[in-house]
């Protein structure tokens, strides 16, 4: 017979050899579950509504006992029970939500269906970073129980690489909203949504005349004697380097070589890395690439660059004009030479990418036009390229000496150097 839940009728329920339910005397369904070990929890029973006798029960727990108090237990059972008679089915959400995607299932899936499927490699490297940041946190968390707070949280701790945390940032969202539409989370909010971005500063640096000259000599410097490699004192093994006159190795020739290719084309890094010599058009001095980060694209070769090409040693059985170590591979990069190469130019700081804004400065200080340099640098949009706009010094250059002369001309009362030009006081016409 059903008793009133009370905390004292509840502690003096006792253990039995088989679980059991002893139910609410006020409250149909709702009752505490007895384990053989003690345990005790209070759960719900109830019918879908519209169901009948012919649909079997169903239970859903709402917590241990020591967890909630009978009236919060009561209370959660009567809102429960309430929802079921307006057509809910709290058990078939909970198992449903069992069963729902896991943060780190929804990035499996998009992985392997949008960005392994549609994204080009250095754009699915960015977006694999964002990703494996995000399933590292929250992995087992269930997808759709993700919230805003929760990524801004994450978003928060990447401050350090902004750049970095926006991108990955804009990767959370693109997920969320392709996993809605392929119905793999409900729709509804993003949580990677209306969350302020870092204000990134642009990181462009143009190598000056000087420093351009550093970079020729160090490049040299690399390919004869070679170049200067450090050792850290502090390691055992330290005490057997060679003296420090002995210390150098030269430059691999192919490194080299995507080095000058790079600021002799303004082409990115894996445009050149990729490039192979069937796409090489000696005749027209045009690298044609069949795929780049904007799609086909023609890169024009300078006698300079050309000469380069010509130099560059071709390996047996490597399609690529830069090969790797592996048969038939590309290079995989140019950290270790460019380090290198940096440092023996006093160029610390200085990443592979500045060498392709340098030679978009110098063809914008050159006044050669933005629409030809964009179209060099393969930029798809006018707005990409300018940013190279204040470096168009040289209308400029010459509008200021024309008035500085003519001013300073005036001042000196007439000197020779300049054309004076006579201030008139503009008369009123009746």
């Amino acid at each position: 017979m059903p008793i009133k839940l009370t905390k004292r009728a509840v502690d003096g329920l006792a253990a039995r050899e088989r679980a059991f339910i002893e139910f609410d005397a006020d409250i149909a369904g709702f009752g505490v579950r007895v384990m053989p070990s003690g345990v005790k929890s209070f759960v719900v029973e109830y019918r879908p509504h519209g169901g009948g006798r012919s649909v079997a029960k169903r239970r859903v727990t709402l917590g241990k006992t020591t967890q909630l108090t009978p009236e919060q237990a009561r209370r959660a059972a009567a809102d429960m029970l309430a929802q079921v008679r307006l057509g809910a089915d709290p058990a078939a959400e909970k198992a449903s939500h069992r069963e729902a995607l896991t943060v780190a299932g929804l990035i499996e899936a998009f992985e392997a269906e949008h960005v392994a499927g549609k994204l080009k490699d250095s754009t699915g490297r960015s977006y694999r970073a964002g990703l494996d940041a995000l399933k590292g946190a929250h992995g087992s968390l269930k997808a759709e129980a993700l919230t805003r707070g929760q990524v801004a949280a994450l978003h928060a701790k990447m401050r350090a690489t902004r750049y970095a945390a926006n991108r990955a940032l804009a990767t959370w969202s693109k997920m969320f909203a392709w996993g809605m539409k392929r119905g793999l989370v409900p729709k509804g909010d993003n949580p990677a949504r209306e969350i302020d971005r870092y204000k990134e500063d642009k990181r462009e640096r143009f190598l000056t005349s000087e420093e351009l000259a550093r970079l020729g000599d160090a490049l040299r410097e690399g390919e004869t004697s070679g170049l200067v490699y450090e050792v850290d004192e502090s390691k055992p093994k330290a005490k057997h380097a060679p003296k420090l006159e002995n210390r150098r190795v030269k430059l691999d020739p192919l490194a080299a070589g995507a080095i000058r290719l790079l600021i002799l084309t303004g082409a990115r890094l894996r445009e050149i890395l990729d490039a192979q010599w069937s796409q090489v058009d000696s005749e027209r001095g045009i690298l044609f690439l069949s795929d780049s980060k904007t799609g086909r694209k023609s890169i024009y070769l300078s006698a300079a660059a050309q000469a380069v090409l010509a130099n560059l040693p071709k390996i047996e059985g490597n399609p690529h004009v830069i090969a790797g170590a592996k048969d038939g591979e590309p290079r995989a990069d140019l950290k270790k030479p460019w380090s290198a190469v940096k440092r023996a130019a006093g160029l610390e700081g200085v990443r592979l990418h500045d060498l392709r804004h340098s030679f978009a400065s110098v063809g914008a200080g050159a006044s050669l036009g933005l629409p030809i340099i964009g179209k060099l640098l393969g930029h798809t949009q006018a707005a990409t390229t300018a940013r190279y706009a204040h470096l168009d010094a040289d209308p400029l250059r010459r509008a200021v000496d024309t008035i500085g002369a003519t001013i300073a001309a005036a001042m000196d009362g007439g000197k020779p150097g300049g054309e004076v030009v006579p201030f008139t006081k503009k008369r009123d016409v009746t």
